[in-house]
């Protein structure tokens, strides 16, 4: 397995104004996180214009979403907003895709488009990256009426994908530069990268693997985590892989024992478990 570095991702929704969000990015280039990360629902604001924001704001702090629902949007507006948002940050973006967090179905209402099948929305994401880095290369080109479609990272900004099932995964291992592996249990994780390995081959340690982190110590959980499948109970012992228990020491130790034995290098973390994330980010951080 390639070297890999330790980073960190601050995943925030959108806050009431400019002045805290900028607030926020900046105190998040400061401490060290590489990426701030919006998710996507229609139950907070949409992510591109917050990420715009944070982007004119900082220096270095890369932008994220985490992630579109592939099945919401087509590849064309979405290559459009990621042109966008990467020229405006010089570089900084970094796409975001999965299949449609627990709850899409509203989304898909409230935006008035078709969900579709589970398996046609994890179908959907490969289609997506595949139609979204054409455009990219056309753009690139100089094809005619994609002027406004060129990136600034070339070839293209770095593709995440958010997955946990076997079909998605497979896609994630084959096409995506960022794999945020979802799993339940830290017990599950090695049978999700392994799969990933396999099914990726050559490209596999060029590939970033990700974990997403709700919270650090073993205070109560906020009820809104079981929104996401997480089993609270099992929130104890480091058992869970969104959930690091014990004192600084201990988050580390967790973190550095799960990227020497899995690859896990990328942490994002919940803008709820800041404060406790501070002293993890500054010690791990580039190392």
């Amino acid at each position: 397995m390639a070297d890999r570095v330790f980073r960190f991702g601050l995943v925030a929704a959108g806050m009431n104004s400019a002045a805290e969000w900028t607030a926020q990015a900046r105190k998040a280039e400061s401490m060290g996180f590489s990426t701030i990360l919006l998710p996507d629902a229609t139950t907070v604001p949409s992510s591109f214009p917050y990420l715009a924001a944070a982007a004119a704001a900082t220096e270095t702090l890369r932008v994220g979403n985490f992630v579109l629902a592939a099945p919401l949007r087509t590849a064309g507006s979405i290559a459009w907003d990621a042109a966008a948002i990467d020229q405006l940050s010089q570089g900084r973006f970094e796409l975001g895709l999965g299949a449609g967090r627990p709850g899409a179905d509203l989304d898909a209402r409230v935006l008035g488009v078709p969900f579709g099948k589970p398996g046609e929305r994890v179908a959907k994401v490969g289609e997506i990256i595949e139609a979204v880095r054409g455009i990219f290369t056309d753009a690139v080109s100089g094809k005619e009426g994609l002027g406004a479609f060129q990136p600034l990272q070339r070839p293209a900004p770095p593709i995440m994908v958010a997955a946990g099932g076997d079909r998605l995964l497979s896609i994630a291992a084959r096409q995506a530069d960022i794999v945020a592996v979802q799993a339940d249990a830290e017990e599950n994780l090695g049978a999700k990268v392994n799969l990933i390995r396999e099914v990726a081959g050559d490209r596999f340690d060029d590939l970033e693997l990700s974990a997403n982190v709700f919270a650090i110590g073993d205070g109560d959980l906020p009820p809104w985590v079981a929104h996401f499948g997480v089993d609270t109970s099992l929130a104890t012992d480091n058992r869970l892989l969104a959930v690091l228990n014990g004192d600084t020491g201990t988050a580390i130790d967790v973190l550095k024992r799960r990227r020497d034995s899995f690859g896990i290098s990328y942490v994002t973390i919940n803008a709820f478990a800041l404060k406790a994330a501070a002293p993890v980010v500054e010690r791990l951080a580039g190392s």
